[in-house]
């Protein structure tokens, strides 16, 4: 039986909550954030297809030091979809409460992308959640965005935060994938590329 080993990420993403996911799974993570991506992706995609895309883009951006001290590059992208439209991060709290006004007694679509690679092979897939959110006041909107400023979390929220305890009704597929990283799904495409090594 071949020993099990700690996979060894190399994660191209400046965000704290995948690190810690990753680091919860027990992986070996190290971050890179040292190149600039222009996250922008054509207006004729699908919005199911587009946080698929721009984990490609900033696998391009870094595919460089895929393989590296025998490393797995992993880059990913969640986007919030509603109506059919693509929430990414709020710039400021007027859209913040805007976006949370369009979430507000409703069901939404929470996509993460993710692309992987070890220098010889490349995969890339999308996992989506369903969120269900209760009905939020103007008060209560008004008390997060204040409080936890969600200005680095596409559709203006946390599910792990305030918001998500009170306002969440349900989910429909993955939790940790609402959080960035869809890990169970991670953690499978990480054994099918070593098993290829």
């Amino acid at each position: 039986m071949k020993e099990f080993t700690i996979p060894k990420v190399l994660l191209a993403s400046g965000s704290p909550r995948r690190r810690q996911l990753l680091a919860d799974a027990g992986y070996d993570v190290v971050t890179v954030t040292s190149r600039e991506v222009e996250e922008s992706y054509p207006f004729t995609l699908d919005a199911e297809n587009v946080a698929e895309y721009l984990s490609k883009l900033k696998f391009d951006a870094y595919a460089d030091m895929a393989g590296k001290d025998g490393r797995i590059l992993l880059t990913a992208d969640t986007v919030v979809v509603v109506d059919g439209k693509v929430l990414g991060k709020p710039a400021d709290a007027r859209e913040a409460k805007k976006m949370l006004r369009s979430l507000s007694g409703r069901t939404h679509h929470v996509i993460t992308g993710v692309t992987l690679g070890d220098g010889v092979s490349t995969r890339s897939f999308s996992v989506t959640t369903q969120v269900h959110f209760d009905t939020l006041s103007d008060a209560q909107i008004d008390y997060y965005i204040a409080i936890y400023k969600p200005f680095d979390k596409a559709g203006a929220y946390g599910i792990q935060e305030w918001i998500g305890l009170v306002g969440i009704k349900g989910i429909d597929g993955c939790f940790y994938n609402v959080m960035g990283l869809p890990v169970n799904a991670i953690d499978r495409a990480i054994a099918e590329i070593r098993k290829s090594i």
